[in-house]
């Protein structure tokens, strides 16, 4: 389990990332962490954009219904 600090930043307030915490969620200085709420109630702090997510499930949806279209349309 890893420790995190909420500090101030300014008028906001911010999180302190250790270096085990940033190695830990693979991001660098300047990413952008996502806070999503789980099914169960618990949360989770993670780099994946969950609506980026979504769109590609779609898109895969729409690819497999469609496929003789875009394999048409690929020639």
């Amino acid at each position: 389990m890893l420790n995190l600090k909420v500090t101030t930043v300014g008028l906001s307030a911010g999180l302190i990332l250790s270096k085990e915490a940033m190695a830990f969620l693979k991001v660098r200085k300047g990413d952008t962490l996502y806070l999503t709420e789980a099914p169960d109630g618990s949360y989770r702090l993670t780099p994946y954009n969950p609506e980026f997510e979504r769109q590609m499930s779609l898109a895969k949806e729409i690819m497999h219904e469609d496929r003789d279209i875009l394999r048409a349309l690929a020639k």
